[in-house]
């Protein structure tokens, strides 16, 4: 079988999409996959191992573009896919594999694209102990099973993000960093909204205090989260680094793989960083865990339960932030540790 996967849009849904095609591989190691994926998700793709050929999807964020994903899709055509697993739910992401032709093309209903479709499935959340729990890595695997074998319980396979270490000390003597001392890495970005972002003084009293137990510091974020890391980075000290904007994405890969733990909140960088093995810390407000873990063995969940939380808002509607303010410096330290 030869599968065209569609990936997702967002980062972390990247990561793990990743359970999809290593289920696809246990289940057929014959299988030959392509992923199809945005132009900013690439070097997280080139990283896993079952992947044949990683097509770029050159689309902005938004743009519908029928034109372009009619004819990347005739493209395609010649490539000889026998299925394509469509993870996001857009109409548009089904453009490109039905111009392609693609015998079985199999997706969720939504967006008017059911007949673009030749098997359009529901979304069904499970329920229990009275608490919709509706995983997103458990959606993308149920689209690589058969209607039957998505209904009964299945086996989570961890995304495996591969490592390459010439990649790691190049970056390292780039940004003139050493591993003689243990690294902490600190995440402190939230695209989503301030209602998943720990405070910054909390943020900057943990990299003091990791300094203080002989820790090194590394603040690894886009380049909207440099003034996040500049007030982490406050005290000037030498073993605090400030690297927001100064990585790209496949160096971070590598760097998160060099690291003692990683701390994040619930964003797209925690999953990378679960996913190349080092001992991630998740810092959940807003959001649950129940539908987005960091997908390791080697993780933590450090959340503060609240009578309105999780809500799922980018801000917090009543404007406390307690589900992250209670959050102690203590309790992600002893998750560290």
């Amino acid at each position: 079988m030869k599968y065209l996967v569609v990936g997702p849009a967002w980062i972390g849904d990247m990561v793990m999409a990743h359970s999809l095609l290593r289920r696809i591989k246990q289940d057929d190691p014959a299988a030959i996959i392509d992923v199809l994926a945005p132009t900013f998700s690439l070097p997280v793709v080139r990283r896993m191992a079952e992947v044949n050929e990683v097509i770029d999807l050159p689309f902005k964020h938004g743009d519908f573009d029928l034109k372009g994903r009619r004819q990347l899709g005739q493209q395609l055509k010649r490539n000889g896919y026998d299925k394509a697993l469509i993870l996001p739910r857009a109409l548009k992401a089904a453009v490109a594999p039905f111009f392609a032709g693609i015998p079985t093309r199999v997706g969720f209903s939504g967006e008017l694209r059911s007949w673009m479709l030749t098997d359009a499935r529901k979304r069904k959340p499970r329920e229990i102990d009275g608490k919709i729990v509706d995983m997103t890595v458990k959606r993308f695997i149920s689209l690589g099973l058969s209607r039957s074998d998505a209904e009964q319980p299945f086996e989570i396979l961890n995304p495996e993000l591969q490592l390459n270490e010439a990649n790691r000390d190049q970056a390292l003597a780039k940004l003139g960093l050493t591993l003689d001392k243990p690294v902490v890495c600190i995440c402190p970005g939230a695209e989503y909204g301030p209602a998943k972002q720990w405070p910054m003084t909390s943020h900057q009293a943990l990299a003091e205090q990791l300094v203080e137990q002989g820790y090194q510091v590394w603040v690894i974020g886009s380049p909207k989260e440099a003034t996040a890391g500049d007030e982490i980075a406050v005290s000037g000290h030498a073993d605090i680094h400030n690297l927001c904007g100064k990585t790209a994405l496949v160096d971070t890969v590598d760097l998160f793989g060099a690291a003692t733990a990683v701390v994040s909140h619930d964003s797209g960088l925690m999953h990378v960083a679960a996913a190349t093995g080092a001992k991630t810390i998740g810092i959940y407000g807003s959001s649950s865990p129940e539908f987005t873990p960091p997908l390791s063995d080697n993780s933590v969940v450090v959340s503060q339960p609240i009578d309105c939380a999780p809500c799922f808002k980018r801000e917090c509607p009543f404007g406390h932030y307690r589900c992250l303010t209670e959050i102690s410096v203590t309790q992600v330290l002893q998750s560290i540790d």
